[in-house]
């Protein structure tokens, strides 16, 4: 028995960690691949529990011994998706989640184009950057960088089997469930 990927992708501040978050807590037998990176943690978030955070000298390790089945520079810092936890979880017959940017999502369909991928969306760029500042984790130039990248993520939209406008959570959360209910 085979589990099933399931990617999920869209600007900072589209609701993914969010969404992700409902969805694992929907799902029983849906695991999610913690990305490993070499951005700092924010405050409250815990090695192991949000990210595995790296530094440089050990990610380059990885990218060199081939240990990603994905792998992209993010808003300045790497970001990367364990080929064994990918490998171990399907073989294992587990549905897995991917929270990844929009270059890990082509390089993960290019490995499993069998992967459900879904695109998340703000409602505008407006409410983004007004959830990135409610967040208050970056600095305004964090911020500004995270906004420029918006209009290249959203060119990919067409890559993606579904996408998800979150303008009402509950609604939005409901939209994704569907979508893994229905490959489940």
């Amino acid at each position: 028995m085979s589990g099933r990927l399931f990617i999920f992708s869209g600007p900072s501040g589209s609701g993914k960690s969010t969404i992700c978050t409902g969805l694992l807590d929907t799902f029983a037998d849906l695991k999610i691949s913690l990305s490993t990176t070499t951005r700092p943690p924010r405050e409250g978030e815990t090695d192991g529990v949000e990210y595995l955070f790296v530094d440089d000298a050990e990610f380059d390790r990885m990218v060199k011994e081939g240990l990603f089945a994905e792998w992209a520079t993010v808003h300045r810092h790497r970001y990367g998706t364990s080929l064994a936890v990918v490998e171990a979880a399907l073989g294992e017959g587990h549905n897995l989640l991917l929270d990844v940017d929009v270059q890990g999502a082509a390089a993960i369909r290019k490995l499993y184009p069998e992967a459900v991928a879904t695109f998340l969306l703000p409602p505008s760029r407006e409410v983004l950057a007004a959830r990135l500042a409610a967040r208050g984790t970056d600095s305004d130039e964090v911020i500004g960088h995270r906004l420029a990248e918006v209009a290249a993520e959203l060119a990919r939209v067409a890559d993606y089997d579904h996408c998800v406008v979150n303008d009402d959570l509950e609604a939005a959360k409901a939209a994704c469930a569907g979508i893994v209910r229905g490959f489940s």
